[in-house]
């Protein structure tokens, strides 16, 4: 929705696609595709329709969606700018990202693609765990769980492979270390990393097996050279993914030995990263020069160096599974300046399922401060005083 609004606010006529006729998008946007973006072939020719016959479109982007092979597609079909399909099949399929990473020496995890449940026992068998088992084409940490000593593998191997279109797992090794989301611009090669955010797992055990995120925050607790370090190897990546001109959202781990690769997606960044928490923290425009780039129009370099770092912090509401009845003490941060931006997932009568993946979240915050202590001190008031309560 902030996108949306972004490109109206630069002036564009604004046509959003999804399945869904009431989808929230339609509301903002100036004219809509019944489409769904996750199917590609339906989506591409529902654009060439729209462009043919209503509208010529200049440009095709993705926000927080996951769906750069539709994006590519649709571009081609265009003769739009964007990345090339072959670089969004492998943004899209985390194993073929691997191993494109390993091709082209870019560090990653330990890795293996797991052909069924007696290969999965015989690799924790010969090198023993942590593991963590993923979908190799899902998203929102749908099916990703880490694998330790109490995990029952038949079920988390069941239960992963659930989540993939194509019936595939992998395997890699769990990396203990600072997690940190970047979010790169890359301009006829060059590289630009304004997006740099500490990942917060403070609820790794609470909600073991499963590996669920509890926001993050700026700026870095890292030292200059490791953050350097991390934003050097995210560049590379996107590079290596065949990313010259476009966007790369990445997951990284600063290991014992280094920084090393999880994942880099080519699209801009869900969880209000990419809309509303680098803006806050850098004064950096990303949704705006990703639209430009999309546009074919040119954004430049200073446009994209940070030019302040302020403490920003996110943090998600986990209450208790139940149906709700009823969200208390919100009204206590209407009016406080340093709430930017505060909303529920759920609503009273909704029913709250437990936590398996990042869409079981049932609300979050985004608050500034002088400094980050302050900003996640903030932020965890605001989670401690509004109370998600039920059973109804």
């Amino acid at each position: 929705m902030p996108g949306i609004q972004r490109a109206k606010d630069m002036g564009l006529h604004v046509v959003v696609s999804d399945v869904n006729p009431n989808a929230s998008g339609f509301k903002i946007a100036n004219d809509r595709v019944i489409a769904d973006t996750y199917v590609v072939e339906e989506t591409v020719a529902a654009a060439i329709h729209y462009h043919r016959t209503t509208r010529p479109i200049d440009g095709v982007i993705c926000i927080a969606s996951d769906v750069p092979l539709t994006v590519a597609r649709v571009a081609d079909a265009l003769g739009l700018p964007g990345i090339s399909i072959e670089t969004a099949r492998i943004a899209a399929d985390k194993l073929a990202m691997k191993q494109c990473f390993v091709e082209k020496g870019i560090a990653v995890p330990w890795f293996c693609k797991i052909d069924s449940l007696e290969h999965l026992r015989q690799i924790v068998s010969e090198q023993g765990l942590p593991f963590v088992l993923k979908p190799v084409d899902s998203r929102g940490a749908r099916g990703v769980l880490r694998l330790t000593a109490g995990v029952d593998l038949d079920w988390a191997y069941n239960h992963s492979l659930s989540f993939s279109p194509t019936g595939r797992v992998m395997v890699e090794a769990y990396l203990e270390g600072p997690q940190i989301s970047t979010e790169t611009i890359l301009i006829d090669g060059k590289a630009f990393t304004p997006g740099f955010t500490d990942r917060n797992y403070d609820f790794l055990e609470r909600f073991a097996p499963y590996i669920i995120e509890n926001g993050g925050h700026q700026p870095s607790t890292l030292t200059q050279e490791q953050q350097d370090a991390v934003s050097r190897l995210a560049e590379r990546a996107a590079t290596a993914m065949g990313i010259s001109t476009g966007v790369a959202k990445g997951d990284m781990v600063l290991s014992k030995s280094g920084p090393k690769v999880i994942e880099i997606a080519s699209r801009l960044s869900g969880g209000w990263f990419s809309t509303d928490q680098i803006p806050l923290a850098t004064g950096v425009d990303l949704i705006g020069a990703a639209i430009r780039l999309a546009l074919g129009e040119k954004v430049s370099e200073e446009d994209l160096i940070p030019k302040y770092q302020k403490g920003i912090a996110i943090r998600y509401f986990f209450p208790e599974p139940g149906r709700v009845k009823k969200i208390r003490n919100a009204h206590e941060f209407e009016d406080m300046s340093w709430v930017h931006r505060l909303g529920f997932f759920v609503k009273t009568g909704d029913v709250i399922e437990p936590v398996t993946n990042h869409t079981k979240r049932a609300g979050f915050v985004i608050t500034t401060g002088k400094t980050r202590d302050q900003a996640i001190e903030r932020a965890m008031k605001v989670v401690n005083t509004i109370k998600i309560s039920g059973l109804m």
